[in-house]
């Protein structure tokens, strides 16, 4: 399949082309089932959501617009929760067999296998992708967009998780990372790494920001 094809579904449509065909009542019903169940896992485990609600429209927009379409490897999506930045990703036009996702949370899982079943989902510690991802045909990546709670994981956790999911990927592929706090999670220089940021997203709840991580070339 050509990368640069929008995401066509066993059916022959694209997921952008499906939700538009979606009457507006379906479509809104699907937005409140994905913010209950968040809420809900909320509500569990505070620590590993991160978040009072799913990752906003613009801001999912921005994140997926870090994955590549010229590029056959798939994209690594990091804590996709109930969906909301996958669908951004497969909207963007990645197609849904490029993209391989790593939830934590089993109930997540479940939720996400049934709402994309053409994505591949792991059930899965992005914290450590090499067990995690053992077992799977998936070795190289051409970015990887996160939206793990970083700030909720000690300093050196966010560090390794960076370098080792980049490890995976080709030079100077994008590591996008979602972040509600006024700096980096993990500073420029740390681990050879470069970083960019976004602005302030204001319309997401709470304000966030995406910073870009790369691999200096020097490293």
């Amino acid at each position: 399949m050509n990368a640069n094809t929008p995401d066509k579904t066993r059916s022959g449509t694209s997921f952008a082309e499906k939700l538009a065909m979606l009457p507006a009542s379906l479509r809104f019903h699907e937005r409140l089932e994905a913010e209950y169940r968040f809420i809900r896992e909320w509500i569990r485990e505070p620590g590993a959501v991160g978040s009072v609600a799913p990752t906003g429209k613009a801001t999912a927009r921005a994140m997926a617009s870090h994955a590549p379409l010229d590029n056959p490897l798939p994209v690594l999506e990091l804590g996709p929760g109930t969906g909301a930045v996958t669908a951004a990703i497969l909207a963007h036009g990645v197609a849904a067999d490029r993209l391989v996702g790593v939830e934590y949370s089993k109930k997540f899982h479940t939720y996400l296998t049934e709402r994309f079943p053409d994505v591949h989902f792991v059930h899965g510690d992005a914290f450590n992708l090499a067990a995690t991802l053992a077992g799977t045909p998936w070795r190289r990546f051409s970015a990887v967009i996160s939206a793990l709670p970083l700030l909720n994981f000690p300093k050196p956790a966010r560090l390794k998780l960076i370098v080792d999911a980049l490890a995976l990927c080709e030079p100077g592929a994008p590591f996008a990372q979602l972040c509600y706090g006024p700096r980096a999670p993990v500073p420029a220089g740390q681990g050879g790494l470069i970083v960019e940021s976004s602005d302030w997203v204001v319309k997401n709840v709470p304000p966030a920001r995406v910073f870009v991580y790369r691999k200096s070339n020097l490293f």
